[in-house]
């Protein structure tokens, strides 16, 4: 091996590396990148909106939320003969100018460590952010995020959740692959993908994941400043009584045998559905009665205390 000594640094204690500065504190943003975004003016067209973006993408893994807080500005490159510079792109534009004043330094992953992932959705966006906690303090590794598609804007919440951790675990495979990943989360996803019949795209989603060591915990309290982004969404709300899930249920039979639907909607609606065919023949009333009752058997798996059943059977109403 060949190396050139104008290429090489010897002795140091930092230094920049594929955009980064790699020092003993951690991993830091190029402070060079974040003063020509914060000495940016207001962009005035598209050209300048995608020179912004640009910026901000070789960034991304230091900003909380990245797509979810650049929407504003994002949708501006959509239309781009009606560009106006509207008061909300102008907002976000300033808050990541702020930001990027005091960036986060980002730690290297320990391997001896477990790493927390917590999520985060949004209407147009999914986020995540990796981190590891020593002598209980919680510092960041890796935030991601990205934008939804049309098709993936119209999913449940608990999807929209599932596909965070998938994305997770496609950008970041190789922290995947060496450690174990805590999923901090107060949502049953590790039920909804033991229930790949729920939905078909949680099938592809359950054998994909199905390769890492995941585990899932309660998501309790975030323990660093610099994730106070995702407190928001993430710290679970302290009740004294079980909050109720709302079931629906319907049946119905037919010569060949019957078939229900099962509606469940959680109090912070995530709604979860399904449907089942029965193989053998049964009446209207007792296809009603095995909605009923599957349905219970969902709400139970899914952590529900206190349910609310609805059906249009008067004989299980009353």
């Amino acid at each position: 091996m060949r190396l050139n000594p104008e290429k090489c640094v010897f002795g140091v204690q930092g230094g920049k590396f594929l955009g980064f500065m790699i020092t003993s504190r951690g991993i830091e943003a190029n402070l060079e990148k974040c003063k020509v975004i914060i000495q940016m003016q207001s962009p005035q067209m598209v050209k300048e909106v995608q020179r912004l973006v640009g910026r901000l993408v070789s960034l991304s893994r230091f900003i909380p939320k990245l797509a979810e807080k650049e929407g504003p500005i994002f949708t501006l490159l959509k239309k781009p003969k009606d560009f106006r510079w509207m008061d909300q792109c102008e907002e976000a534009f300033q808050s990541f100018k702020t930001f990027l004043t005091t960036p986060p330094i980002l730690q290297r992953p320990d391997h001896k460590t477990d790493l927390l992932l917590y999520l985060c959705v949004a209407e147009s966006a999914i986020s995540a952010v990796i981190v590891q906690e020593h002598q209980k303090v919680q510092t960041p590794i890796y935030f991601i995020s990205r934008v939804l598609q049309d098709a993936e804007k119209r999913y449940q919440m608990i999807e929209k959740l599932a596909l965070a951790l998938v994305t997770a675990a496609r950008r970041l495979r190789p922290y995947f692959q060496s450690h174990q990943v805590v999923v901090k989360t107060d949502y049953p996803i590790k039920q909804i993908l033991r229930k790949p019949e729920l939905a078909g795209r949680m099938i592809a989603w359950s054998v994909e994941l199905s390769e890492f060591d995941i585990q899932y915990e309660s998501c309790g309290l975030l323990k660093a400043q610099c994730l106070a982004d995702f407190i928001a969404e993430l710290t679970p709300i302290t009740v004294e009584e079980p909050q109720e899930w709302t079931l629906h249920v319907d049946g119905s039979s037919n010569s060949k045998g019957g078939g229900a639907g099962i509606i469940l909607e959680r109090p912070n609606q995530v709604t979860v559905e399904q449907s089942l065919k029965f193989s053998f023949k049964v009446t209207n009333n007792q296809a009603k009665y095995e909605a009923l009752l599957a349905g219970l058997r969902l709400a139970r798996d899914l952590g529900a205390r206190k349910v609310s059943c609805n059906s249009d059977s008067k004989l299980m109403v009353e």
